[in-house]
């Protein structure tokens, strides 16, 4: 058995479990970090190695071609694959679970540090925005988005190298992707400056993309937005975001969604609103009236005596509700009466008649409702 190979180097057997495996990485982890031997180089390396060989042991494939080629089966690789050692070490003071060390770097140095750079880094996510119409939101649609992202670029298959194999580790972070510095009994990590994060370097640059491994591109995603939806709700497509570096994987696409305000209905969740101006007769004396719906036009009944701002609830014909679309809310529909303005002289007396027959009386020498009709109606003949 070589003095490297990798289950010697974690201490567990060739038929270790993988808990068995992640257990050995980190107690050897914690022993051999580098914030726990600062300036120890044999510590350091040591370091590298274990965290080499677990990038290996950890992955089922990587493992099944290890246990049958040896080191053979990463020849003109790195057997390191730039796994972040630092992650499981956080892991081991509570890091990525209820707080500790790892979530007071995340909340004070610029977010979570648990990208794994033999993953690749990955591409940014990206938003756009989209409007449709009630009735579009009501029946659900389809939308064709045209945007700009980072794709893979095709001469060198986001590769990054000219000869797509020229690829080797990083030595200024190890194949981590990460370095640290040591302010104190603090110790920050940044992204690695000498290959961005990435872990490997590139020594023949690919042209059209210089050496990133991507470039930007025209692109387009048709979304279905669902029946139902809401103003400002956020629809995301998987993948659809840009490219990371070097192979890293996809960002995904946000879709903000905007409904417009609509000219005769007000929305609140799943029911609509409307208010349906209607005749001081047709209030007086009751009637029917069509009122409008999404799905066109209904016929409404008017009870006689119908007040202003009387509100009429009509089932069933309001929004889909978004998870079970045949079900929908209601549309309410409120009254207002409206008060004829240019009546002639004919009509106004008939008005002052009628007022007279439902026994309107005087409150007063120069008060009466009538007689302020009559002076209203004689001063505008």
């Amino acid at each position: 058995m070589a003095a490297n190979d990798f289950y010697q180097t974690l201490g567990v057997s060739r038929d270790a479990s993988d808990s068995e495996i992640k257990k050995a990485y980190r107690k050897l982890a914690v022993q051999y970090h580098p914030d726990k031997n600062p300036g120890n180089k044999e510590a350091e390396e040591k370091f590298k190695e274990i965290s080499a060989a677990f990038d290996v042991l950890k992955d089922p494939e990587k493992r099944a071609k290890y246990d049958q080629f040896g080191h053979d089966a990463f020849r003109g690789g790195h057997t390191s694959g730039g796994v972040d050692p630092f992650d499981l070490f956080r892991d081991v003071f509570g890091g990525s679970g209820g707080g500790g060390f790892g979530s007071i770097f995340e909340d004070f140095f610029g977010g979570s540090s648990s990208s794994n750079a033999s993953d690749g880094i990955r591409g940014n996510d990206l938003r756009v925005t989209v409007s449709i119409t009630l009735e579009q939101a009501a029946k659900g649609v389809e939308k064709e988005i045209k945007y700009s992202r980072h794709t893979e670029c095709s001469p060198c298959d986001g590769s990054g190298s000219s000869d797509k194999s020229s690829k080797t580790m990083c030595h200024t972070c190890g194949g981590v992707g990460q370095v640290a510095s040591n302010q104190g009994f603090i110790s920050i990590r940044r992204k690695c400056p000498t290959c961005n994060g990435s872990g490997i370097t590139i020594d023949n640059p690919c042209s059209s993309c210089n050496g990133q491994g991507r470039s930007k591109s025209s692109d387009s995603v048709k979304v279905k937005i669902p029946a139902g939806i809401n103003d400002n709700s956020r629809l995301c497509s998987r993948g659809r975001g840009d490219a990371g570096p070097l192979n890293g994987p996809f960002g995904d696409l946000y879709v903000d969604v905007q409904v417009t305000p609509h000219k005769v209905f007000e929305r609140d969740e799943d029911d609509l609103f409307h208010e349906l101006y209607i005749p001081f007769t047709l209030a007086t004396l009751g009637g029917t009236v069509e009122a409008p719906t999404l799905d066109g036009k209904v016929t409404l009944k008017i009870p006689a005596g119908t007040p202003c701002n009387k509100t009429f609830r009509i089932r069933d014909k309001g929004m889909p509700h978004l998870r079970s679309p045949a079900n929908k809310g209601d549309l309410y529909v409120k009254t207002i009466i409206d008060v004829p303005t240019n009546l002639n002289k004919e009509q106004k007396q008939k008005l002052v008649d009628f007022g007279v027959s439902c026994g309107d009386k005087d409150i007063g020498d120069d008060s009466s409702i009538l007689k302020k009709a009559k002076r209203f109606f004689e001063a505008d003949s």
